[in-house]
C-alpha cells in the first residue's frame, strides 16, 4: 500500500475578492492553507469600525474565513452569516454581520491573531486567516491624471477606497505607516510553505501591499516554495488600461528582489500582449496559459477550473 501523500502547506496573499477566489479553489487540494490578508481598507463596515475601535479592518479577513467555510449545509449557513449586511437607515445599516463578530471579539481578545483563531475554530474552517500586519494601514498612491481635466498633473491619493477607483495611471504606492511589522504568524506560515500564491486580486492595494511589508516581502523572496502569480481576467479600476505585462512591471518595480516560478492568466487577457511571456521569463517564471474564467464568460475565476490547474502545478 502506497504512503498516504502529504498535504501541500500553501500560503496565498491577497484581499477582497481576488483572495476569496484564490481561496475557493486552494481549498479544494489542501487543509493546510493560510491565508494572509491585506489590513488597509478603510472603506464601508470596515472603515466604520476601524476609526471607531482603532482595529485592523475586519472586512477582507472577513472574506478569507468565509471563503474556507464548509461545503456542507452548516458551513454554508455561516459563510452567508458572515457575509450578510444590515439593511435600512439606522446605526447598523451596511455593516456585515461576520465584521461585527470579529470586531467583537477583538474587544474580549485584543490579540488579533487569537480572535480570528476563535472564529475559525468556531466555523470549522479549512484553514487559517492573518492579517498580514501588526497594525492597521493606509495606503498612498502617486498617480497621474486623477483629475481628467489635468492629465498630465501628479497628485498623491490616499486610502485604499479611494485609490482602488481611480481612473487615473497609478505609477506607485505605499504604506502609510512605512515598513510597518509583519505578523510574525504570517512569516512563519510563509518559512514554512511549499507554495506562495499571490493574486488575483486588486493589483496595487491588495496584491503588492504584501511585498511592502519588508519582514513578509524578506520570507518571500528567499522562501524555497513555488512562488505562483495569479493574473486578473480583467483590468481593475486601478489598472485600467494595463495588459497583463504591465502589471508584472509594477509588481517588480515594487519588489526588484522579487522572482518567480509560474504565472497563470486565462487566454482572454493574455491576448494582444506580445511581451508577457518575456516579461513572466524576467521574473524568472514560466507563462501558463489557461481557461480560468467562469464558463458563462463573466469575469470571475472559475474555482474549479482554478483549482484544476493549480492542482497540476503542485502535482497534486
Amino acid at each position: 500500500m502506497k504512503p498516504r501523500r502529504r498535504s501541500p502547506a500553501v500560503v496565498a496573499f491577497g484581499g477582497g475578492h481576488g483572495l476569496f477566489a484564490a481561496l475557493s479553489a486552494l481549498r479544494y487540494l489542501t487543509t493546510r492553507l493560510t491565508a494572509v490578508v491585506t489590513v488597509a481598507d478603510d472603506g464601508g463596515s470596515s472603515g466604520r469600525l476601524r476609526e471607531e475601535f482603532d482595529i485592523l479592518p475586519p472586512g477582507d479577513l472577513r472574506m478569507a474565513l468565509a471563503a474556507l467555510c464548509g461545503d456542507d449545509e452548516v458551513g454554508q449557513l455561516w459563510a452567508d452569516v458572515l457575509q450578510s449586511r444590515f439593511t435600512g437607515a439606522g446605526p447598523l445599516a451596511g455593516h456585515a454581520i461576520g465584521n461585527l463578530l470579529i470586531a467583537g471579539l477583538w474587544q474580549k481578545l485584543p490579540d488579533p491573531v487569537a480572535g480570528l483563531d476563535m472564529v475559525g475554530e468556531l466555523l470549522r474552517i479549512r484553514g487559517r486567516v492573518l492579517p498580514m500586519a501588526a497594525v492597521p494601514l493606509t495606503i498612498e498612491a502617486d498617480v497621474f491624471g486623477s483629475d481628467p481635466r489635468r492629465p498630465d498633473e501628479l497628485s498623491v491619493l490616499r486610502g485604499q477606497a479611494t485609490v482602488a477607483k481611480t481612473s487615473g495611471d497609478v505609477r506607485a504606492v505605499r504604506l502609510v505607516p512605512a515598513n510597518p511589522p509583519a505578523r510574525p504568524e504570517a512569516v512563519a506560515a510563509v518559512l514554512a510553505a511549499d507554495h506562495l500564491v499571490l493574486g488575483p486580486g486588486s493589483w496595487f492595494t491588495s496584491v503588492i501591499p504584501h511585498l511592502l511589508v519588508p519582514e513578509l516581502c524578506e520570507a518571500v523572496v528567499s522562501s524555497p516554495a513555488q512562488r505562483i502569480l495569479t493574473m486578473n481576467l480583467v483590468p481593475a479600476d486601478e489598472t485600467l488600461g494595463f495588459p497583463p505585462s504591465r502589471h508584472l512591471e509594477v509588481l517588480a518595480d515594487h519588489c526588484p528582489k522579487l522572482r518567480l516560478d509560474v504565472v497563470i492568466v486565462d487566454p482572454t487577457f493574455a491576448v494582444d500582449d506580445p511581451p508577457l511571456e518575456r516579461y513572466a521569463r524576467s521574473l524568472g517564471a514560466r507563462l501558463v496559459v489557461e481557461n480560468v474564467r467562469m464558463r458563462d464568460g463573466t469575469p470571475r475565476h472559475d474555482p474549479h477550473r482554478l483549482a484544476a490547474v493549480y492542482a497540476e502545478l503542485m502535482n497534486r
